[in-house]
């Protein structure tokens, strides 16, 4: 039996800490417990400081990860919390990996990326794990014809693990509206996994990611993301600030 995760906050959003992320998910998969797993960063935290609807979501999910350097080291400094990073890419290749050994009955869906990309995807997966039932993918471009034909699709299939790969925030938002297509599935924002399995992106070298400074590879590769990356001192300015009113006031 996995331990439940212990719940911190970070500006007001919930974060769940646990030694075995995978553990906890397999057991959900098992019991036939759905699950919405979110991949906290201090971008998104950010993001909901502004968006309720984001903000909403997250505090309802069954499971909000530590994704970002940014909230792993305000548990470490500011919760005295031995955590580790855990980047929405890696539990998922872990959860797809153990699915894979373990519970070869379960099916997987993928949903999202520029066209043909979730199917590169998933070509992947099925090389990498061949016992994977991989049983359907869709792009993240679409008609809403083609949405409403998604719906069925998944209603249909019933698929127990769905990555979804819309970015932040719409992936976040997509699957809240939608879990109830099939709730008892995984559902997980993976956000760009499905270009890094399918060949079309990289992911930044280990001891960039080791050392906190994927975003900075991120930078080099997409200078566009300028914009989007002045959230990282924000949130450290306004993190350190929240922590201290916090205090004050107990």
């Amino acid at each position: 039996m996995v331990q439940p995760p212990k719940v911190f906050s970070v500006l007001g959003i919930p974060v769940h800490v646990m030694s075995n992320y995978p553990g906890w998910l397999l057991q959900c998969l098992q019991q036939k417990q759905g699950a919405h797993v979110v991949t906290l960063n201090a971008e998104m935290t950010m993001q909901a400081q502004q968006n309720t609807s984001l903000a909403q979501v997250i505090e309802n999910a069954e499971l909000v990860i530590p994704d970002g350097a940014g909230v792993v080291m305000y548990l470490r400094w500011l919760f005295w919390q031995k955590v580790q990073r855990c980047p929405g890419i890696e539990l998922a290749e872990t959860l797809l990996q153990e699915i894979g050994q373990q519970q070869t009955d379960k099916t997987i869906f993928f949903y999202g990326g520029a066209p043909g990309v979730a199917t590169q995807a998933a070509t992947y997966w099925q090389q990498k794990s061949p016992h994977l039932n991989i049983v359907g993918t869709h792009s993240g471009y679409h008609s809403p014809e083609e949405e409403q034909q998604l719906h069925q699709i998944l209603t249909q299939l019933q698929p127990q693990v769905i990555l979804v790969g819309l970015g932040v925030p719409r992936q976040e938002l997509w699957i809240a509206q939608n879990r109830h297509l099939c709730p008892q599935a995984i559902w997980i924002g993976v956000g760009g996994s499905f270009d890094i399995w399918s060949g079309t992106k990289n992911r930044a070298p280990a001891w960039l990611a080791n050392n906190n400074l994927e975003w900075l590879y991120r930078l080099y590769k997409e200078p566009w993301r300028w914009r989007r990356m002045l959230a990282l001192p924000q949130f450290a300015i306004k993190a350190f600030i929240y922590r201290l009113t916090t205090k004050s006031a107990t």
